[in-house]
């Protein structure tokens, strides 16, 4: 594992990193929301293994998928041809949208995993950078006065 992660520029490990900060935050104020939802409607939202399983599953694809983004673009900026670089990116992008779907056909059809549960996080990583970025930008406007 470290000869894989030897190879990785420390802007992706970064970024990867931030990216699992996002995602753990996004399953914590998931799994708040899943327990006030079935306290008040227990018999139509679950709070049983089923929603930890679906949200850890759901994280580490989420996280899997933004690593294998980053890890791409890293290889794409070393190929010197333009068209190759462009066709690895255009093939990353068609393997990792596969791994998402797939993982959301077993989210669903898994009794394992609560589908919702499962599903969601798959959205953490872009919305957390985007909010990131609008507090990031609102802090350095801030700054400039």
């Amino acid at each position: 594992m470290s000869g894989f992660l030897a190879n990785v520029q420390p802007a992706v490990k970064k970024e990867t990193k931030n990216v699992i900060v996002i995602t753990g935050i996004g399953l914590i104020i998931m799994w708040i929301v899943f327990a006030v939802l079935h306290y008040f409607m227990p018999e139509k939202v679950p709070l049983d293994y089923t929603v930890f399983l679906g949200g850890i599953g759901g994280g580490v694809i989420a996280v899997m998928n933004f690593l294998l983004m980053g890890l791409a673009m890293q290889k794409a900026v070393a190929v010197q041809d333009e068209d190759a670089a462009r066709a690895r990116i255009k093939a990353s992008y068609s393997q990792r949208t596969l791994i998402q779907m797939l993982w959301v056909i077993v989210a669903i059809v898994a009794p394992c995993f609560q589908f919702v549960a499962g599903i969601v996080p798959l959205l953490f990583p872009g919305t957390g950078i985007k909010i990131v970025g609008i507090f990031h930008n609102k802090k350095q406007e801030g700054n400039k006065n």
